[in-house]
């Protein structure tokens, strides 16, 4: 498929970059640069992250990062490119999509000496945009790029946000808004859906290419093992649990879980119509576009062991030669993923409730409080939150309690939670640690994401963006000045639904 023809970007230095995903064959990917903008304008960039990342970017000024981050100019080293992937979407297959709206710009090894892919998001037109544009709103990058951030701080696996810049250019979604560049960093791009596509066309030499690629740069120390590709399945597996786990330890909903947005790496990806639940409710759900309530809040671990399905599917040649072993060996390192992630669910609310060591009925204690939370309307990130005073040799129930329309349901619970918490000889400071490290105070809301988006997109007002990010970097450290920024919703507040901005 041919690449949209673009003009050749200025290069800019910016430190050693690579691309090893422009090694593999030409199948994998067209060639492409970012289409240029009319006047980019240069909102939000990641100093920390940059460095991370050992990017030489000190000479450069807004202007020459505005260029930069919008793909008016490249880095040099850069080999830009359009990824192709396949994927279920709302479990209905659909044989290409690919980096419609994407360009794969370069490769970093960062300090730690792991390599990350850089990306650009509403970058134009690719040979995979269908009937798309190829450009991104404002809002839609503002708020991955909260949210990621936010994913980051509260130790998730997460792509990051680099840089945000406006385009200077009007796009057409519901009406006229301002179009944006959002930089994304990844540990790779790679999805189940890549997998997927080449699975579909009965391209074994590639799926085998595309397994070697992910354990070289993702699971190296599967490489010595006797049966690399099922290992690579368990691993994949395992970081879909810990990571689905991390998701529910903090009411964080998806929202398209389709297997083009499950990441092999492990990492949150796509921040479409993402959000957080304010009152505990399983079976919430924000997505416009998610009619069914297929990837509602319970439902997210259905969806992740759904999709490892999908991927070994695609892995089931390189697994045996004999169809019937490799279905079995498939199937049981697939169904490993739902007891891995009971484990990493209940070890996270141990960690929430202030429980230091593993008794028989703590499940049991778990569920029953968020059975009381779902029955009291009660707000999952402040009820967890009000546990760690409530925990403390000092505490007090009042701040979780008046969260329950029903508090007597509390109080009774409370009771049966006191005594599991003495049965316990540790001491109260590595408890009130572990506590405040795993319930946050502070959670990107939708309302306030949403108003920080509308003060952006409406009136080109940043500084309640700035605002906000400020508080989530720092989710865990409570602070009297941020006090609004923890609180839910009033009612004329809420946020009902979110939508994917394309």
């Amino acid at each position: 498929m041919a690449a949209l023809t673009a003009i050749e970007p200025p290069r800019l230095a910016i430190g050693p970059l690579g691309n090893s995903y422009a090694r593999l064959p030409p199948d994998f990917y067209v060639q492409q640069n970012p289409l240029p903008v009319a006047a980019p304008r240069l909102i939000r960039f990641n100093r920390p992250l940059a460095a991370e990342l050992g990017l030489d970017i000190g000479s450069l000024d807004p202007a020459a990062l505005a260029a930069l981050f919008s793909g008016n100019a490249v880095p040099e080293g850069a080999e830009p490119l359009a990824m192709v992937y396949a994927g279920h979407q709302f479990g209905h297959f659909v044989p290409q999509l690919g980096d419609g709206r994407a360009i794969l710009l370069a490769e970093a090894r960062d300090l730690a000496g792991h390599s990350r892919d850089i990306q650009l998001k509403g970058s134009g037109r690719t040979p995979y945009s269908r009937n798309g544009d190829g450009r991104a709103a404002l809002g839609p990058m503002l708020r991955e790029y909260l949210v990621s951030e936010a994913m980051h701080a509260l130790d998730i696996p997460t792509t990051r946000a680099l840089a945000v810049v406006t385009t200077g250019e009007k796009i057409v979604r519901e009406g006229m808004v301002p179009g944006a560049v959002l930089t994304r960093v990844a540990a790779s791009h790679v999805r189940v859906g890549t997998f997927q596509y080449f699975a579909a066309r009965g391209d074994g030499d590639a799926v085998r290419c595309l397994a070697d690629f992910v354990i070289d740069r993702h699971y190296p120390e599967l490489r010595e093992t006797n049966e690399p590709y099922l290992a690579l399945l368990r691993s994949v597996a395992e970081r879909q649990a810990l990571l689905v786990a991390r998701w529910m330890q903090v009411g964080f909903i998806h929202g398209v879980m389709n297997t083009d947005n499950m990441a092999v790496s492990g990492e949150t990806i796509d921040f479409g119509p993402c959000a957080f639940m304010d009152a505990y409710d399983p079976a919430t759900v924000f997505s416009s576009i998610d009619h069914s309530g297929r990837y509602a809040y319970a439902n997210q671990p259905l969806a992740a062991h759904w999709n490892l399905a999908r991927f070994a599917e695609t892995l089931l040649p390189l697994l045996d030669t004999i169809p019937e072993r490799a279905v079995e060996r498939a199937s049981a390192a697939i169904d490993a993923f739902s007891t891995r992630y009971a484990e990493h669910w209940l070890a996270g609310l141990r960690r929430k409730l202030g429980l230091l060591s593993a008794q028989a009925r703590d499940l049991e204690l778990a569920q029953s409080l968020l059975e009381i939370m779902h029955a009291g309307q009660a707000d999952f990130t402040l009820t967890f939150h009000a546990l760690n005073a409530a925990a403390s040799s000092h505490g007090t129930d009042a701040r979780a309690r008046a969260l329950f329309t029903n508090p007597a349901a509390f109080d009774a619970w409370a009771v049966e939670w006191r005594s599991r918490l003495n049965a316990e000889s540790q001491a109260t400071e590595p408890r009130a640690q572990s506590m405040r490290n795993a319930n946050p105070a502070y959670i990107p809301r939708n309302h306030r994401v949403e108003q920080v988006i509308r003060a952006a997109v409406d009136h080109g007002d940043y500084a309640p963006f700035n605002a906000l990010l400020e508080v989530l970097e720092r989710p865990c450290d409570e602070r009297q000045a941020c006090a609004a920024y923890a609180l839910p919703p009033a009612a004329g507040e809420r946020v009902l639904q979110t939508f994917c901005g394309t």
